[in-house]
């Protein structure tokens, strides 16, 4: 039985989108469970999973009753709501040599940056008071990667022309940032940076005792080795950075190819989603017990993530992630990853 019957598809994703970018904390949960029913009935790959579960999609009335699709998914179907336009670009997420990767289409990109630019601005102010010094190796020899993509868009937002992606330029990098730090301008400067990368830079001989002339700096870990060194707990990660730099804390982005919102942590690992994000916990042995934030406590769940950016895929995905809720309502941590998921490219931390 269809749902909305009455208006098109496209009328009713039309409605959703506009919605979602007047979205209210308080309208979340309303505004999700429409956009549910809009994907499972608009979402072959998504229709077909509910179909199997033998759930019926009109007595689905809060979150933890929505079915969430394991994100391997992502790997071997195209995930697809209503009939979208050709895509701008197909996100591909870096994986290891003989691992499968997922893909997910971008077909409405000013959504996305703009989802994007909102949650950013919602954690650090306006992207016009920074400078964005970015070090994504591994990424930048891609030219899909949906970090990369939101970092230049995040750039040319910025328009500073100390703002810059580096590869091998390491030097240039810091030329840029000593100048900072003996000519500020008012604007802030942070430093991203994948943590294979950071790790190299903390430990060669540099001497970064000029990062404490540099006017609100942050430095920021995206996580992932991808290979090329030991895997670490996230606290040793970040003890090492903030001794090398002489920082305080470490912030982190929690990202994947498969959404388009984000979390961030401003420190000690404590997550905060975006306002178009909601992290739920199901049970490690039971995929269909689904925790909320009351009944959790301090307990390690694998990690479901509502991201209703996802409008044109699937807004309701099961991660291979383990996490735990932080005591504030909707904070989060990141614990590690289930022991047979496959090894991912943006955030290998064992935590």
């Amino acid at each position: 039985m269809k749902l909305q019957s009455n208006i098109s598809p496209l009328e009713i994703r039309q409605q959703l989108r506009q919605q979602l970018i007047n979205l209210k904390p308080s309208e979340f949960e309303a505004l999700a469970l429409r956009i549910f029913r809009y994907q499972a009935e608009n979402n072959p790959v998504y229709n077909k999973f509910i179909s199997h579960l033998n759930i019926d999609i009109k007595l689905i009335n809060k979150l933890t009753e929505i079915p969430f699709l394991p994100i391997q998914f992502f790997k071997s179907h195209t995930i697809k709501s209503g009939i979208p336009p050709e895509p701008t670009v197909i996100f591909e997420s870096s994986g290891t040599s003989g691992i499968s990767t997922s893909r997910h289409a971008l077909y409405d990109a000013p959504l996305y940056k703009s989802v994007s630019t909102s949650i950013f601005e919602q954690n650090y102010g306006h992207l016009k008071d920074f400078h964005l010094l970015v070090l994504l190796p591994s990424y930048l020899e891609r030219n899909n990667s949906s970090l990369v993509y939101m970092m230049q868009h995040f750039i040319d937002e910025a328009n500073s022309s100390y703002s810059n992606f580096y590869l091998h330029n390491i030097d240039e990098m810091l030329e840029r940032l000593k100048y900072l730090s003996s000519n500020p301008d008012g604007r802030g400067v942070l430093l991203m940076g994948v943590t294979f990368a950071l790790l190299d830079l903390a430990e060669s001989e540099i001497d970064f005792s000029f990062f404490q002339n540099i006017p609100n700096l942050k430095i920021m870990d995206t996580g992932g080795m991808k290979g090329r060194r030991k895997e670490l707990l996230r606290e040793e990660v970040h003890d090492i950075l903030k001794a090398s730099f002489g920082v305080s804390e470490i912030h982190s982005e929690y990202g994947m190819t498969e959404l388009l919102s984000q979390s961030y942590s401003l420190g000690n690992g404590l997550f905060t989603p975006g306002n178009t994000m909601r992290i739920l916990l199901r049970d490690v042995n039971d995929p269909f017990s689904i925790f909320d934030h009351n009944l959790s406590g301090s307990k390690t769940g694998g990690i479901n993530v509502i991201d209703l950016a996802n409008l044109d895929s699937c807004s309701f995905i099961e991660t291979q992630d383990l996490g735990r809720l932080g005591s504030e309502p909707g904070t989060f941590y990141v614990m590690g990853r289930f022991d047979n998921s496959d090894i991912r490219g943006c955030n290998l931390l064992v935590l």
